[in-house]
């Protein structure tokens, strides 16, 4: 029987009446990945931050190694061998990764002068511990989010770490990093390390964990090896209820060929190679959002893509392959350097993110808390900021009644889960904040949105009821551009996947190429 490193027994914790945690056991063994999952708000934060010292629980005991403790301090924690490895992945990006790995190790000794021999001695074991080469002379704000993630676990080895947490460690990754990963924790199994992973993507929670441990509002609602839980169980237990199967909305009626071009005639949409810069000879009769040619000489080059009515379009690609800096142009908010805009056949002149709300596009951007809500105020304020001339009477005064009508409007329709309208944005889930950014938009009447990472680090639930909506708007006639590094998420959702690699749409797929294993293989050749 491998030793247990880890029991949490009977852990309960309430922040200000809210029970987080109601009498809930876990046991971590050595060579063991065992995956916490749950939706937002289940208490998977809450039980690592009590593991890792960070919190006190109301009654319930930690032992490690078989020594009990009634609470742990997080230097205790980190004494006794356990590493939690945050998303923020706890780094000082000025500081190279040699710098960075060598730092605690040197604030123990007490040194008051830096042998760089020596740093750089410290940083080349730690390295060689995980099997991996990186630049050691880099600063940390230069490497990716892999290779950043990758030095967090190796500063946790320096600390002799017998327990690693692994927090959400997937969300910012692509395919080919996520692959990376999931070799270095089987290697880290292999020597023993205790490995917590806490996720919300079903398909890698089933691929790398041992056993499963699933929460549902504070308690354990099952627990047992990976191979006994389907995805559809994982849902049924995280959620209490069955999720529908939603058919695939891909199928793209639209398609009109280029005359010259009749080589697929009667096979229905054609899987298409760009010519790089080259905008596609197939155009779509009834778009209400085209881009031709749109530049901007720091990000991407030659963009041409065409959206109708009703169509959600997916767009991916690496990181770094400009997606982003599209979607931000296209919103007003990094004006391109050359290019044209039209909307419903006419031409935009996108100066400014005023320019965009006026002519009908909105944006959720892939950073919620930065760039898509005002945490601290309520939610009825978000939810109104871009749209409050509708709320103003004729002296230009906001009606509060008329904005509280409309919130509790739209908390209705978005299944918005708070006790108030009035509550900070900050205190509700990532999938209800996330809920508010969308509603904050649709409550501008636009008729094209631009979805930047819509699912980003929210449940199984929220995800669910947040597809359903685009769906929705599709329906009533919305264009939708769905930018994404869920592949599931585009094969569910999209009627055509455009492909992007250092700044330009490199291929286009639609109809039955607009599957997970063709668009996994095509981002697989760009990398």
């Amino acid at each position: 029987m491998p030793q247990e490193l880890v029991a949490a027994d009977h852990i309960t914790k309430s922040f200000g009446g809210v029970q987080a945690l109601r009498d809930v056991s876990v046991t971590l063994h050595q060579g063991e990945i065992r995956c916490l999952v749950g939706e937002n708000g289940s208490g998977k934060s809450t039980l690592i931050q009590i593991i890792a010292g960070a919190l006190r629980p109301d009654s319930g005991t930690i032992a490690i190694g078989g020594k009990q403790f009634p609470h742990l301090e997080p230097i205790q924690a980190i004494h006794e061998g356990i590493q939690v490895i945050y998303q923020d992945f706890s780094l000082f990006p000025n500081l190279t990764v040699a710098e960075n790995l060598a730092l605690n190790t040197e604030l123990e000794r007490g040194v008051q002068l830096v042998s760089w021999r020596r740093v750089r001695r410290i940083a080349v074991e730690a390295m060689a511990r995980l099997g991996r080469d990186i630049d050691l002379g880099q600063t940390v704000r230069e490497l990716s989010v892999a290779d950043k993630q990758l030095v967090a676990i190796a500063k946790a080895l320096l600390q002799n770490a017998k327990v690693l947490i692994l927090d959400e460690p997937t969300t910012a990754l692509t395919h080919r990093e996520v692959r990376t990963l999931f070799e270095v924790i089987p290697e880290l199994k292999q020597r023993g390390l205790a490995i917590l992973f806490v996720g919300h993507k079903l398909q890698e929670i089933l691929e790398i964990s041992d056993t499963i441990t699933v929460l549902r509002n504070g308690q354990k609602v099952a627990e047992s090896d990976a191979s006994q839980f389907t995805p559809g169980d994982l849902v049924r237990h995280m959620t209490g209820r069955s999720l529908p199967d939603r058919p695939s909305e891909r199928a793209c009626e639209q398609w009109h060929q280029h005359p010259a071009d009749d080589s697929s005639a009667g096979r229905g949409p054609p899987t298409r190679n760009y010519a790089l810069g080259t905008p596609s000879r197939c155009h779509r009769a009834d778009a209400v959002f085209k881009v031709t040619d749109l530049t901007d000489r720091d990000a991407f080059d030659s963009i041409s893509l065409e959206v109708s009515s009703g169509e959600i379009v997916g767009i991916t690609g690496l990181l770094g392959s400009g997606r982003t800096e599209l979607a931000r142009s296209l919103f007003g908010l990094e004006p391109a350097d050359s290019g044209r805009i039209e909307i419903s056949g006419q031409v935009i002149r996108m100066r400014s993110v005023q320019d965009a709300i006026r002519v009908g596009i909105a944006y959720v951007p892939e950073d919620r808390l930065t760039e898509g809500v005002f945490a601290e105020q309520s939610i009825e304020r978000n939810l109104a900021i871009s749209a409050l001339p509708s709320f103003a009477g004729r002296a230009g005064w906001i009606r509060p009644a008329s904005l509280r009508r409309a919130a509790g409007q739209s908390m209705t329709e978005l299944r918005i889960q708070a006790p108030s309208a009035r509550m900070p944005v900050a205190n509700l889930s990532g999938g209800n904040q996330q809920k508010v950014v969308l509603g904050r938009w649709l409550a501008t009447q636009a008729k094209i949105l631009i979805l930047n990472g819509p699912t980003v680090g929210i449940d199984v639930g929220a995800k669910s009821e947040v597809h359903e909506k685009i769906r929705e708007l599709a329906r009533q006639g919305m264009a939708v551009l769905l930018i994404s590094d869920d592949l599931p998420e585009l094969v569910e959702l999209c009627r055509r996947i455009l492909l992007m690699h250092r700044g330009r749409i490199v291929k286009e797929l639609a109809g039955a190429d607009c599957n997970e294993d063709t668009l996994a293989a095509e981002l697989g050749r760009l990398e």
